[in-house]
């Protein structure tokens, strides 16, 4: 009889009574309490954390900074209650502390009442760290303990971000402020620039100017030294020239009779000399208002009238010509002329004398005088009207001079007004000398003071060339300062703030992301719900058919006998187990035809393994059975990864099937390459065909009776 035959005969062993075909369906059905009812059992518990009830105390009392204030516990408590991470009960720190105690709350949240003062004090001189407390009991549930870590770790991140937002938001403010501040600073600091710029070329101008002002005073003060020097010899003339008039005037009005005859013979030189010495008062005269202009002429007139005198004198008193002993007194009214001509000019010589010495130093004064007697109106309009009283007596004398001799009383009585004249000019010399003098000192006080005028506007000028160049240096370095501080507006702040409260993200990218707890947890239970069903189905389907032993069938065909069978319940099983997983749990498979053939070679696999182990073994083997099942569970790496593991297990992990099966569902389920796929088909392949051999000799060997076999140790 062909092995489908004997396997089809086996099965329709559960059709005989009511018993067998419950234990059939309870056979198809077991996988699903290990595969289907334990994975919906935990199929997303994280999905249901809003379940978990959680002591929620705010004992916060909030705080002010900058004026506004903050509310750090409220905004977490809403934060917390929008999240829905757990079922919060807003409770105070008694009952919150007896609700963990005694397993009411898994856990409690404290917000302490000093929450807000300790965030908003980033903002004060003495920052400090706020605290959550956070109380757990993991005598009421371990995981929740662990959950709450990870959970409470996003509350604190969120509400130090939040602090840590706040914070940043008034720095970036603050640098928006130093940013305008600077900006304004720097603008003035261009304003200053350019004043002191200006500032340093009036400087520039002022120290060119006082340089000119100093010479000019230097001028000034050695013109008017010159002057003074000039006016003390005008006066010191004009007082000889005066004396010497006075003396004409009274040897004149004496000797009269006795000098009629000289001016009989000199009146053409007197008419001369008259015009002459009328002619430089006039120019004096004439050009006193620009002195300054004219003075060369008029030195020239006075030059010109001195060397008229001078060549007067010395036709009339030169060394041919005998004169009169000097201390010969004066003839008095009532001594009688002499009768002799030559007797004139011996009395006039000494006095021509005088006016030729008086008119030369005149002529030097004049000299002296030229350019620097421009500051003196006053005196000279004073001067003015003594020169014309000297020039319309020297008209006066011109006009008479041809008939002198004639007119000699009259001519006397002008003598005595040249006189007259005369002194009024002596007296205005010396007025002017006087004037002069203060001028001077004035002067010299001026040049002294332009001096330290020029002086301190020197200093000045290098005073504001520093300050210009500072001023430019301070005005760059402010425009430089204004482009290295950042001006943020609103969505930059935004941005930044973002950016440095959370400074660092965790950019997560999950490839092929199982989007439960369930479905990452499949590969691990639908193998160990195969394998189970597998060891239960041997525990009712012999694995090797006795009758065909007994009758002599070749040991390949008992073998495939006692497997087949287990292999189409395993193939039902299969599709029970992913039909309840697929319609009902909501499991999600990326390659569903490639799940359900993968897992039918699973099943193939199993069943050749346990059918071995039962065979060889007997009643021992389905401890076997169930040890090898703890082995693999344990080797597999379907919870945590198996590095994770002592090293036993990760010693066995790669000669178990399981661990292939596991690694190979990951793939077929969420995606990813399917390397590990036809690596898991080749093992499975390997060790169906390892244990169905084993399974084949040890068929052989059965078909030998024995003692142990008709009478066996032990029996299940």
């Amino acid at each position: 009889m062909r092995s489908p035959r004997l396997a089809a005969l086996e099965l329709k062993r559960f059709g005989r009574g009511r018993l067998p075909r419950a234990a059939l369906v309870a056979l198809l059905l077991l996988p699903l309490l290990y595969g289907a009812l334990y994975l919906w059992s935990f199929w997303d518990p994280y999905g249901r954390l809003d379940k978990i009830p959680v002591a929620l105390v705010n004992d916060d009392t909030g705080a002010r900074a900058k004026g506004q204030k903050v509310e750090a516990g409220r905004q977490i408590v809403k934060g917390l209650r929008d999240s829905d991470t757990f079922e919060w009960h807003e409770v105070d720190a008694r009952e919150a502390r007896e609700g963990v105690e005694s397993g009411r709350y898994y856990l409690s949240l404290t917000l302490p009442g000093d929450l807000s003062r300790r965030i908003a004090s980033d903002a004060g001189e003495s920052p400090s760290t706020g605290a959550l407390q956070v109380r757990t009991n993991d005598a009421n549930n371990y995981i929740v303990g662990q959950i709450s870590r990870t959970v409470f770790s996003e509350v604190r991140s969120a509400a130090s971000t939040r602090a840590t937002r706040s914070f940043l938001d008034r720095i970036f403010v603050s640098f928006s402020d130093l940013h305008d501040k600077t900006a304004k600073a720097a603008d003035g600091a261009d304003r200053v620039k350019d004043g002191t710029d200006r500032a340093k070329k009036g400087a520039g101008e002022l120290v060119s100017g006082l340089s000119d002002a100093k010479d000019g005073s230097s001028d000034l003060a050695g013109g008017l030294s010159r002057l003074t020097k000039g006016a003390q010899a005008l006066e010191s003339g004009s007082g000889q020239v005066a004396d010497g008039t006075g003396r004409l005037a009274g040897k004149v009005g004496g000797v009269a009779d006795t000098v009629r005859p000289f001016l009989k013979d000199n009146e053409g030189t007197i008419a001369d000399s008259a015009r002459l010495v009328a002619d430089g008062a006039g120019v004096v005269r004439s050009h006193l208002g620009t002195l300054t202009k004219e003075a060369p002429k008029a030195a020239e007139a006075a030059r010109t009238a001195s060397d008229t005198l001078a060549s007067v004198y010395a036709d009339r008193c030169g060394p041919g010509v005998r004169t009169r002993p000097a201390a010969t007194p004066a003839p008095t009214s009532s001594t009688p002329p002499s009768p002799t001509a030559s007797s004139g000019p011996d009395a006039a010589c000494p006095e021509l004398r005088k006016a030729k010495d008086a008119a030369a130093e005149v002529s030097r004064i004049a000299t002296g005088l030229n350019g620097v007697v421009g500051d003196r109106k006053g005196d000279f309009s004073k001067l003015d009207g003594q020169l014309a009283t000297l020039q319309k007596q020297a008209r006066e004398l011109e006009r008479h001079a041809p008939h002198l001799d004639e007119d000699l009383d009259s001519a006397v009585a002008r003598i005595d007004k040249l006189n007259s004249g005369a002194q009024q000019v002596a007296k205005g010399a010396a007025t002017l000398r006087r004037g002069l003098t203060k001028a001077g000192d004035g002067a010299d006080t001026l040049d002294r003071g332009v001096g330290r005028l020029e002086t301190g506007a020197t200093d000045l000028d290098g005073g504001l060339f520093k300050l210009a160049d500072g001023s430019g240096t301070l005005a760059n370095g402010l425009h430089d300062g204004v482009g290295k501080i950042p001006d943020y507006d609103k969505d930059d702040r935004d941005r930044h703030t973002d950016a440095m409260s959370d400074p660092v993200r965790l950019a997560s990218q999950s490839l092929h992301r199982a989007p439960n707890y369930g479905t990452g947890f499949a590969p691990y239970f639908i193998p160990l719900a195969l394998w189970v069903g597998a060891m239960v189905a041997y525990m009712l389907i012999a694995p090797l058919n006795r009758r065909a032993l007994a009758s002599g069938t070749p040991a390949l065909r008992a073998a495939l006998a006692g497997w087949l069978p287990v292999v189409v319940l395993g193939f039902a099983q299969v599709g029970a187990l992913m039909a309840v997983l697929h319609w009902a749990i909501g499991l999600q498979m990326l390659c569903a035809a490639g799940t359900i053939g993968f897992l039918c070679l699973v099943t193939a696999c199993f069943a050749a393994i346990v059918q071995w182990l039962n065979a060889q073994f007997g009643a021992a083997g389905r401890i076997l059975v169930l040890a090898l099942l703890m082995l693999q569970l344990t080797s597999a790496g379907g919870t945590y990864p198996v590095q994770t593991s002592p090293a036993f297990f990760n010693a066995l992990h790669p000669f178990l099937p399981m661990s292939y099966v596991v690694e190979a569902l990951r793939r077929l389920i969420t995606g990813g390459g399917l390397g590990p796929v036809w690596t898991a088909c080749a093992v499975l392949s390997a060790f169906t065909a390892g244990a169905l051999a084993l399974t084949v000799w040890r068929a052989r060997r059965s078909q030998v009776w024995t003692v142990e076999r008709l009478h066996p140790e032990l029996s299940l």
